[in-house]
């Protein structure tokens, strides 16, 4: 079945008159016109096309187009063929000194906390700050390539600890201190740290959370540390007499500036990220400095027109990578905002006052909070005043029609919604809102500037309108740099993208172009269902499903059965509800006749919970394996890993 039958095409924004004339996109391609000699002629088709027909000079325009400081070099392209091609080869920049330049006294940072909060920073602050904590660091011995680890709440602390790391070529990797010591020992044990930053506790849900005690562990479990730093999140001066080789972070504030910034190769590393590591330990996926740098200076500004004195905030943690996307947020001088703590607490209106009280002009979420929210029966465009909101960006998983809807009735009529999808193993998106064009329900706008995304079929065709891999087939520069810890033919990263279709990046979305160039994502393909053989996306079921007010929400797998899959739905119900002949009844009713057949349910069960990763993401393939009897290599991945527990043994499915 195409998607052109599975979802409406509804009309549901155009951008105002003045939009396109007074967009930073049409900006650049006027600087296109003048020094590439090409007109887009205000079509972002042919723009696109033009960009991934001519990539280096595409990346190379954008630098000179918003004055990346450093050094291009000469080469803008070499081994042009996936895996191991280098944008910028002989680039030399600082991810800290474009980030903070032009350090006058406008707003630069605002960071919420649930229990009440507000610390706010200048331009000039961050940096004198960072550069500060930088001149500890170099004290401390660190320097180009050695890693640093935050174990760090989202905060100032977070943002200023990141600067420092970059401004001296070191490497930056987070983790939210929700994350359990064995969790947090997984991941930054692989990468051999040299310095921990780190805080005394933190507040979630109105319950203060000590850290300190946790943390010689912590310590123990990693050998490489010669310094660790802690701030106090909760009390002003913790106690760290029990800390091996602790420093106060607010007396490393007070040590003298760096002078300079360490300009670093383009493709040196400036990140290491962690997949969800559901199915085994989880993956160190490193970015470069470049890569992120032109990424998210093209997403921030072409794609999201955020502009100078603009308000950005994210609803994210220091685990995800929408975090390491907001920050970048300073390359474009606008103010980042961030709030730390339950997005419920007190009350799950929170959010859409603090949009109000700082005029945010982008509110970024996940689909899965505007989901919650729109359960909840609160409608932010009546409980606050949403004026100053241009932009509202989606992701995490597929947004539904529902969703759509849902912003456009009760949040704003008036807001560019951008559905966006790429995450971790890009340090980007593939697939992204477009401020010139119009909305339509259920669909992502438009493929990324300089990202050559097509749907791809079981023989690497390009498809339109018919359900495929959603796959990059030339190549883009925040392709990792490597897994850190990976042999030397780099086989766990070549394997992840690599191993389906020869020099072509799979990314492991089902997905659908439309004729009018929106992608509707239909699910993980490795999640994908396959009753006779047909291959379903488990959001085409979620979409029919989340309607129903008893549902709070549901999770679907395939089930090996009788030779054959059969799809396994498992429902968590509102309170008061119950899974009756009636319901079951209309969800098949529904589900046949708003999708096919195919994907209704063999069996429906009902569930107390359902397991998901820390950053929210719904885990399906630990549930299938759980119901196959297969082992869950790593609990420690999930955010609530005893929900699995209610998965196995289950007697409708004849465990």
């Amino acid at each position: 079945m195409s998607s052109h039958q599975q979802i409406s095409g509804r009309l549901l924004w155009t951008p105002p008159d003045h939009a396109l004339e007074t967009s930073n996109l049409n900006d650049f391609a006027g600087y296109l016109r003048t020094h590439n000699s090409f007109d887009w002629q205000q079509d972002y088709d042919r723009l696109w096309q033009w960009s991934v027909d001519n990539s280096a000079e595409f990346w190379a325009a954008l630098w000179d187009w918003h004055g990346i400081i450093g050094d291009k070099g000469e080469r803008l392209v070499v081994n042009n063929t996936m895996p191991g091609t280098l944008f910028f080869p002989d680039g030399q920049v600082n991810y800290a000194e474009n980030m903070l330049a032009d350090a006058d006294d406008t707003a630069g940072f605002i960071g919420y906390g649930e229990d009440g909060r507000c610390t706010r920073l200048s331009r000039a602050e961050i940096k004198q700050k960072s550069l500060a904590l930088a001149g500890w660091m170099k004290s401390r011995g660190i320097g180009k390539g050695d890693r640093v680890a935050a174990y760090v709440p989202n905060c100032d602390i977070a943002l200023i600890s990141m600067l420092a790391t970059a401004s001296l070529g070191a490497i930056f990797s987070s983790c939210s201190p929700d994350f359990g010591i064995t969790g947090v020992s997984d991941r930054f044990s692989q990468i051999a740290p040299k310095l921990l930053v780190t805080v005394d506790g933190y507040f979630y849900n109105g319950k203060q959370i000590d850290r300190l005690a946790s943390l010689p562990e912590l310590i123990q479990n990693l050998p490489t540390l010669s310094d660790v730093l802690v701030a106090g999140y909760v009390d002003a001066a913790p106690d760290l007499s029990a800390i091996e080789n602790a420093s106060a972070y607010e007396q490393a504030l007070s040590h003298a500036p760096i002078k300079t910034f360490t300009r670093m190769n383009f493709n040196d590393p400036l990140y290491i990220l962690y997949s969800s590591g559901t199915t085994g330990a989880p993956k160190c996926i490193t970015h470069s400095i470049g890569g992120t740098l032109v990424q998210h200076i093209k997403e921030h500004k072409l794609h999201c027109n955020i502009k100078p004195d603009d308000t950005v905030f994210y609803f994210t943690t220091c685990g995800w990578m929408m975090w390491n996307w907001l920050v970048s947020g300073l390359l474009s001088r606008a103010k980042i905002l961030v709030f730390e703590g339950s997005p419920f607490h007190p009350g799950p209106e929170r959010l859409w006052q603090i949009a109000e009280d700082e005029q945010v002009t982008l509110f970024g979420t996940s689909a899965k909070y505007i989901d919650a929210v729109r359960k909840a029966g609160i409608k932010p465009g009546e409980i606050a005043n949403l004026s100053s909101l241009k932009t509202l960006c989606s992701t995490g998983s597929p947004l539904s029609e529902e969703g759509f809807d849902f912003i456009y009735q009760a949040i704003s009529p008036h807001v560019h919604l951008a559905s966006i999808s790429g995450g971790t193993d890009l340090m980007a998106c593939f697939v992204l809102g477009c401020p010139v064009m119009p909305v339509y329900a259920g669909e992502i706008q438009v493929r990324g500037l300089g990202m050559n995304v097509q749907i791809l079929d079981d023989d690497a065709q390009p498809v339109t309108n018919q359900q495929g891999e959603l796959c990059c087939v030339t190549p883009f520069p925040s392709m990792p740099v490597c897994f850190w810890g990976d042999d030397e033919n780099q086989s766990r990263y070549k394997d992840a993208y690599f191993s389906v279709y020869d020099n072509i990046w799979r990314h492991g979305d089902w997905a659908t172009l439309t004729p009018r160039g929106g992608i509707v994502i239909h699910g993980r393909s490795d999640a994908t269902l396959n009753p006779g053989g047909v291959r379903i996306g488990t959001a085409e079921i979620y979409r029919i499903v989340e309607e129903f007010a008893e549902i709070t929400e549901g999770l679907v797998i395939g089930q090996s059965y009788d030779n054959d899959v059969r799809i396994v739905l498992f429902v968590r119900l509102a309170e008061g509800a119950t899974l009756s002949d009636d319901l079951i009844a209309r969800l098949k009713t529904d589900i046949r006749a708003k999708a096919s057949p195919r994907h209704v349910p063999a069996v429906i069960v009902k569930v107390t919970d359902i397991p998901r990763t820390r950053s929210g993401k719904i885990t399906e393939l630990a549930v299938r394996d759980i119901v196959h009897g297969r082992p869950i290599k790593n609990t420690e991945a999930l955010a609530n890993p005893e929900a699995l527990e209610e998965y196995r043994n289950i007697p409708e499915l004849g465990q």
